[in-house]
């Protein structure tokens, strides 16, 4: 027996938890955290007689994210109940959406080194989350059921991804797309975003073609662990097939979870879909039409996506593909950016202060670009001070450093301090004589051959006006001095 070829089939399912106020079906607070069983109800706790209600702000964040990544958004759908029985599923069922999801036929393409990738969607539907299970030291579990009823979505591909990396990027890519249109959080370590990877392989063995049965492996939490699971998966198939092979059944799958310390899938169950959830009609909400006019307000809500920003940002202002990819991070600093742009002379220098030092200062503050007290026109203003020649890019630095402290305009910092740099020539060359007459032994050397001392020279100049002195300026004048020595 001998394997002559594999060729890797993979498909993502992931979950993301939408940015709501309220909960799905109720009007409890949506948000991560806090104490364990204090934001509940009836309803997201499934007791008797409660009535869920659907949010259309949820319904309308549902349709942005549809529309992100390019999908149909159904006129008409329903919701429907998925029965399966877990400790943190208080009901016995989720509610979900199974045969006319809200958003289908969308795609992402996934930036490789030739081009794109094209991964199809097949469906995103609406669900709300279950509780979260506690296992605590002891003989005992406990269940915070404030996660029970967060909306969410889910995001079914096409089985398009043919290797592990692939499918890390499709997740990290949807992740990127679906912050900047605000629909989540996006956050993997606190269980906002998480992905369900269906892989198995089409294998060719003496001229005959073989497929693995699917594993689904559950919960994955970080762009490493997908590609690692993944790539753990092909390697267990493979030497499945060769000691003890299975057929491929449509609609069977094995569930694994992912065991990251120890670096191996386990086996959790086997299930068929078609028959284990046994879907119904979700008797208590109604079906409904979604209106053009929240189709229309998802639109807008959506505008430029990250890799379209990107390529126009670099052939509108010549950035680089650094510069850009770290300008669209966010959405809200991309259009910080970009109205920098629009107020200041030079938008290429604009975007250095703003990469250089303004991203340093959130940093080392551990904020984002909403949090900062300046303006897109302060630093417009101080790049067209330089730009202009009243202070120097040296004098930028501190005018910078004091405008981050007190959020005054560079203007009013320049005026105050006294720092307009000087173009008057008698000024500088006097600066220039003085440097020269301070420094024989540099003089000396200049004379010997010594042709890098004419920069340190320049810089005791600088020294002496206190920055002052425009450097265009200064350079002549020296250099005139120095020609007459």
């Amino acid at each position: 027996m001998s394997v002559d070829k594999y060729e890797i089939i993979i498909g993502c399912e992931i979950h993301c938890q939408l940015l709501t106020k309220t909960k799905a079906f109720c009007a409890c607070e949506n948000r991560y955290g806090g104490m364990p069983n204090t934001r509940v109800c009836p309803v997201c706790l499934g007791l008797p007689g409660a009535m869920p209600r659907v949010s259309k702000g949820y319904v309308e964040l549902g349709a942005v994210a549809g529309l992100a990544l390019n999908c149909n958004i159904a006129e008409f759908t329903k919701f429907d109940r998925k029965h399966y029985f877990y400790p943190d599923l208080v009901k016995g069922y989720q509610i979900t959406q199974y045969d006319i999801p809200l958003c289908a036929d969308g795609y992402v393409d996934l930036p490789q080194n030739d081009g794109y990738k094209r991964v199809r969607i097949e469906r995103i539907h609406l669900e709300e989350d279950v509780g979260k299970s506690l296992h605590l030291e002891g003989a005992h579990s406990y269940i915070d059921y404030n996660r029970s009823g967060t909306p969410l979505i889910e995001i079914v591909t096409k089985p398009d991804m043919c290797q592990p990396e692939e499918a890390a990027l499709f997740m990290q890519t949807v992740q990127e797309i679906l912050r900047y249109v605000n629909v989540t959080e996006g956050n993997l370590e606190e269980g906002n975003m998480r992905c369900d990877a269906n892989i198995n392989l089409k294998i060719w063995e003496n001229g005959k073609e073989y497929r693995t049965p699917i594993s689904e492996i559950k919960n994955l939490n970080s762009f490493r662990s997908i590609r690692e699971a993944c790539t753990y998966e092909v390697k267990r198939q493979l030497e499945e097939f060769e000691n003890d092979r299975q057929e491929y059944v449509a609609g069977f799958k094995r569930t694994l979870g992912w065991d990251e310390a120890k670096g191996v899938t386990v086996a959790q169950r086997t299930k068929n879909s078609f028959v284990d959830y046994r879907f119904v009609v979700e008797p208590d909400i109604k079906p409904f039409t979604v209106s053009r006019e929240l189709v229309e307000v998802a639109r807008s809500k959506v505008g430029e996506l990250p890799e379209a920003k990107r390529i126009r940002l670099k052939k509108e202002f010549g950035l680089s593909d650094f510069d850009v990819q770290t300008l669209t991070t966010s959405r809200a600093l991309a259009l910080w950016f970009e109205e920098c742009a629009k107020l200041s002379k030079d938008p290429k220098k604009a975007a250095n202060w703003i990469l250089a030092e303004l991203l340093a200062v959130l940093n080392e503050r551990s904020q984002k670009i909403t949090d900062i007290a300046i303006t897109p026109a302060h630093i417009a203003e101080l790049v067209n001070k330089v730009a202009d020649g009243v202070i120097t890019s040296r004098q930028a630095k501190d005018v910078f450093a004091e405008m981050i402290e007190t959020s005054k305009m560079p203007g009013e910092i320049i005026a105050e301090k006294g720092l307009a740099a000087t173009t008057n020539t008698d000024e500088i060359a006097a600066f220039v004589r003085e440097v020269i007459a301070e420094n024989p032994k540099a003089i000396e050397d200049l004379k010997s051959g010594k042709s890098n001392v004419v920069g340190w020279l320049m810089g005791q100049v600088m020294k002496k006006s206190k920055g002052k002195a425009t450097p265009a300026a200064a350079t002549k004048l020296l250099n005139e001095e120095l020609a007459k020595l």
